[in-house]
């Protein structure tokens, strides 16, 4: 219930048979649509013959069940559900893309965000290449496809293109016979593999996504890892691992994935009750009840209860039918929906000392109109605690905090920002303890709290880089100039 933004979900599905891939594929992409609700899409393999259909909006808006029976069957497909951190929603920028080219078509999903998609856009477009989106997934897909030319396989040429690509990218890419998965040397972002019954593989941002499809979780796939399934079985390249430091982002355990997925391993429900029971060692509040904010800071409210015996309660009603305040785009939007998808619990609340508990303070809006509506329902005190650590950082990995502008924490002590949004107190997890979550700090991505960046950082950061006014775009001022 935060005000950041994250990136996207992504699926792939290789079967040992002609089948009704599409809807396998949209039944994941439900699974895992809490990672993006502005765009849909799924592109269906028959043979090398690919249709594809995407469009802005929900998964159940954008596919009905006619729409699902265009896409036909096949024994391939890749999906993805979005959230823009490079170019802005719309059905022009949706995935997954495809392209047609010398040796076949070639369709790509991705998450995360590039570091240096600017210059390499820049370099292609110099070279003649002409871009039909402003999203950082069609550079990786003129790459891949410029090396397609000049290798052997598919799988040379997207190895090539991991040597140019910086930044964090998670994707699937999918040719006429084979499905290709790839995680960026850091990890940055979730991806791993399973199986179904059937003999069906399938990929998947997160494990929550492949059981919803009746498949069992195998392994996630190790940063630098490509994996190629073909009808002849699955062949893993290790040939990128180990190069670069692990760096897993660890707001996926504190915000993003589902509670009942597993990452790299580990439970991201239980991570977020032990992001609770650090704040009730290092928050010794004297209060009635302990609630959390839904859904993300149900777990971490649980584990404060846990540990400091204060009653865990209910309170907040939450109205199903609407996202997430987090993904929807623009500040007054987020603002609107809080409005219509929390209502307090009076009865829970009312005359009592509470301790609330939220994934994060990031602007700090949202957890004002929170505080008021507990407030208003007659609550004697709020104390507010963030299970992450403030945020000082912008984001250039796939968390839409692309500057320091907006974040409270930069610009406000503590007790200004418990002023600010009317909290009594204000307590934040210290960030030594943010790399413990998962019982040991195997390689997080903590830069957002503490500045520790494991690439260089853009020269261009900003999310709408590509969408600027001419008269602000730095390629054009340079030629005007010359």
């Amino acid at each position: 219930m935060s005000q950041i933004h994250e990136e996207c979900g992504v699926f792939g599905i290789f079967a040992p048979d002609v089948q009704d891939v599409a809807s396998t594929a949209y039944y994941a992409l439900f699974a895992l649509q809490h990672r993006g609700q502005e765009s849909a899409g799924i592109v269906v393999n028959n043979d090398g013959v690919f249709t594809a259909y995407k469009d802005a909006g929900l998964v159940n808006d954008v596919f009905t069940a006619r729409r699902l029976a265009g896409l036909g069957l096949g024994n391939m497909a890749i999906g993805h559900v979005r959230y823009s951190t490079t170019g802005s929603g719309g059905r022009e920028n949706a995935q997954p893309i495809v392209v047609n080219h010398l040796k076949g078509n070639m369709a790509l999903a991705h998450n995360g965000n590039l570091v240096n998609s600017y210059e390499l856009r820049t370099e292609l477009e110099e070279e003649g290449s002409i871009f039909h989106t402003t999203a950082d997934t069609e550079v990786i897909s003129y790459i891949i496809t410029k090396e397609r030319v000049r290798s052997g396989s598919i799988e040379e040429a997207v190895l090539a293109a991991m040597d140019r690509l910086k930044g964090a990218y998670s994707f699937i890419v999918m040719s006429p016979s084979k499905l290709i998965a790839v995680r960026d040397p850091h990890g940055f972002r979730p991806l791993c593999y399973g199986r179904r019954q059937d003999g069906a593989y399938v990929v998947a941002s997160e494990s929550c996504a492949i059981d919803a499809i009746g498949g069992e979780l195998i392994r996630e796939l190790d940063p630098g890892e490509m994996l190629v399934f073909t009808k002849d079985g699955i062949v893993s390249d290790r040939s990128h691992c180990g190069i670069a430091a692990k760096k897993l982002c660890v707001f996926e355990y504190l915000y993003v994935a589902r509670p009942d997925s597993f990452i790299e391993g580990k439970s991201v429900h239980e991570a977020r009750k032990q992001a609770g029971r650090f704040l009730a060692e290092q928050y010794k509040i004297d209060a009635d009840i302990v609630i959390g904010v839904p859904d993300s800071g149900l777990a971490a409210a649980y584990g404060y209860a846990e540990a400091s015996g204060v009653p865990y309660g209910i309170g907040f009603i939450k109205n199903k039918y609407i996202g997430r305040t987090f993904i929807a785009p623009g500040q007054a939007a987020r603002e609107d929906r809080v409005r219509i998808k929390l209502n307090v619990l009076r009865a829970a609340i009312e005359g009592k000392r509470v301790i609330l508990v939220d994934d994060s303070i990031v602007r700090g809006t949202t957890c004002e109109r929170i505080v008021h509506l507990l407030r208003d329902a007659g609550a004697k005190e709020v104390h507010m605690l963030s299970s992450a650590p403030p945020f000082l950082n912008p984001c250039y990995y796939g968390t839409d905090i692309d500057s320091r502008e907006n974040l409270i924490a930069c610009h406000h002590t503590v007790d200004e920002i418990a002023k600010i949004i009317g909290a009594d107190s204000v307590g934040y997890l210290d960030v030594k303890k943010v790399g413990l979550l998962t019982g040991e700090d195997t390689g997080f991505c903590k830069a957002c709290f503490d500045g520790d960046y494991a690439t260089e950082i853009p020269a261009e950061g900003n999310k709408n880089r590509f969408e600027r006014p001419i008269s602000e775009n730095p390629k054009f001022r340079k030629r005007e100039e010359t």
